[in-house]
């Protein structure tokens, strides 16, 4: 098998990458990364020489790019996405381009080569909020999108599972509850917590802070998605959660007694607009279809999380300077000229 992964140079295309080289010694992988501010080299440079290990700086919105790319490869995993909701509040056209346009992109290019299998990796964040008591998502739950990174998210499923019942391609649509772990861009709530506080900084918390998500360690998300290549029916649906409900107020409180800073760092803000006060989504059927389960309690993977992040500061400092960008852009440059 020589996979084709999209966005390989984010947070979770890279663990997945590094998975699929540890675990799948006879794989290939092929990396379509456009390298923008939350794709970094930084995240790959252990495997950067392996012999199975391929990059290819390029757009998945751009056909001649996901055609190069793809030449010799048996199945997509599309992790390429814009995912930053306050980044798609302020402007969705790049999420529109990458996010649905991206899609159709690779929908094509999977219709034309018989046998290519795609894992759409998608979110929960398209079925929309629930009430306090609401039971979690399920794959039957209707897509109620609400902030234009989900509706971006929610139109790509749609198209994947209509070339899936339309053309009989070889698609399965995942969706996860939130991410956490390792190589994390320090714009989302844990690594900022956790990095502001190694920083002596305050800790923004929107609103009241008792927005609820339900948190699965990035490992064991990248686990699911494996299992639905290999072992998913085409045009179905999987959701990975973890039950792991907590409000993010909780989190940065937990984080904030790891790491032993004052209390009074927690800062509350103006929340954003329509933000949704909870998540939460039902793994049932990718426990018993794909036997698959996460391996983590949230508290132990949230206490090994911030453990790498205080193993890892040159990482982190890199990325919140922006000195990354500009001298792994060149590295990455000048080896695939």
């Amino acid at each position: 098998m020589h996979l084709l992964v999209t966005g390989g140079l984010g947070f979770i295309g890279s663990n997945f990458v590094r998975m699929v080289l540890a675990e799948r010694p006879e794989w290939g992988v092929t990396n379509l990364d456009l390298v923008t501010y939350a794709g970094n080299p930084a995240n790959l440079a252990d495997v950067a020489g392996n012999a199975r290990y391929r990059f290819v700086r390029g757009d998945v919105a751009e056909r001649a790019h996901v055609a190069a790319a793809l030449e010799g490869c048996d199945a997509i995993v599309h992790f390429a996405a814009e995912s930053h909701v306050d980044r798609s509040i302020l402007s969705a056209e790049p999420f529109v381009r990458t996010n649905v346009l991206g899609t159709l992109v690779l929908l094509d290019a999977i219709r034309a080569r018989a046998g290519c299998r795609m894992v759409q990796v998608s979110t929960d964040e398209v079925y929309g909020a629930l009430g306090p008591d609401d039971p979690p998502f399920t794959e039957v739950t209707p897509l109620s999108p609400t902030s234009p990174y989900a509706a971006s998210k929610a139109a790509a499923d749609h198209l994947a599972l209509a070339y899936a019942r339309t053309y009989g391609a070889e698609v399965v649509v995942t969706r996860c509850s939130n991410n956490y772990g390792p190589y994390q861009f320090p714009e989302k709530l844990i690594p900022l917590m956790i990095t502001n506080a190694i920083e002596g900084k305050p800790l923004p918390v929107y609103g009241d802070g008792r927005q609820v998500r339900d948190w699965i360690h990035v490992a064991d998300h990248c686990a699911g998605v494996l299992a639905a290549l290999e072992r998913g029916r085409a045009g179905a649906v999987y959701n990975f959660g973890a039950r792991a409900e907590r409000a993010n107020l909780e989190i940065v409180r937990r984080v904030v007694a790891l790491l032993g800073v004052a209390p009074d760092l927690i800062t509350h803000v103006a929340d954003r607009p329509a933000h949704d006060r909870r998540y939460a989504i039902e793994p049932a059927l990718a426990e018993r279809e794909l036997e698959w389960r996460p391996r983590r309690g949230f508290e132990d993977g949230l206490a090994e999380t911030v453990r790498w992040y205080r193993d890892n500061e040159p990482w982190w400092r890199a990325v919140k300077d922006g000195s990354y960008r500009d001298f792994y852009r060149a590295w990455y440059e000048e080896r695939t000229a």
